[in-house]
């Protein structure tokens, strides 16, 4: 059980050990035309891949809910649909969730996705970027991943930030900003 307490996140376990994240201000951790913040996460086959890694590419950083749920299978299947475009702005996409390298190597194979999905498990980059909310679904309130991208240049600097993304004409907006930078 996690529950958000000012700056904190207390997550109570099954053991009832305490954890606490530190919340630094969301919103403002990711500013525009700075440094993206860098962060090391496991693939779905256990690799370690930062974003530094990534240095020399532009970047499609883009967070998102759930694995195999809809829209995040129609967010994750249109970014597929278009990796050749992509690719050709000399752009990488890696998508970070939640989910484990588990769920995220079933769905990497499921829908055939040519990309890096990362594991957050403990929300650590998730915050540091300021997409770790309290979201509020049917009536209950929990923690998770408010669907969002970032846009990062070749020199890692966030050129584009992609807050409560809407799925349908995500992509087309995604490479009109590639194009630009």
């Amino acid at each position: 059980m996690k529950f958000c307490v000012r700056k904190y996140i207390i997550e109570v376990t099954e053991n009832n050990y305490l954890k606490k994240i530190i919340l630094e201000s969301r919103d403002s951790m990711v500013e525009l035309n700075k440094k993206a913040p860098d962060f090391t996460l496991n693939t779905h086959d256990g690799k370690q891949v930062s974003l530094s890694d990534f240095l020399g590419k532009k970047v499609v950083l883009y967070f998102y809910p759930k694995d195999n749920t809809p829209g995040c299978t129609k967010e994750a299947v249109s970014f597929r649909d278009n990796i050749k475009s992509i690719e050709e702005k000399n752009a990488v996409i890696i998508g970070i969730s939640l989910d484990d390298e588990i769920s995220h190597k079933k769905f990497i194979e499921k829908f055939n996705l040519p990309f890096i999905l990362l594991s957050d498990k403990d929300a650590n980059v998730s915050t540091k970027y300021g997409v770790y909310k309290e979201k509020n679904m049917y009536g209950k309130k929990k923690m998770g991943i408010e669907r969002s991208t970032f846009i990062i240049d070749s020199e890692g600097i966030v050129r584009k930030i992609f807050r409560r993304v809407k799925v349908d004409g995500h992509v087309e907006e995604v490479l009109k900003v590639l194009d630009e930078i």
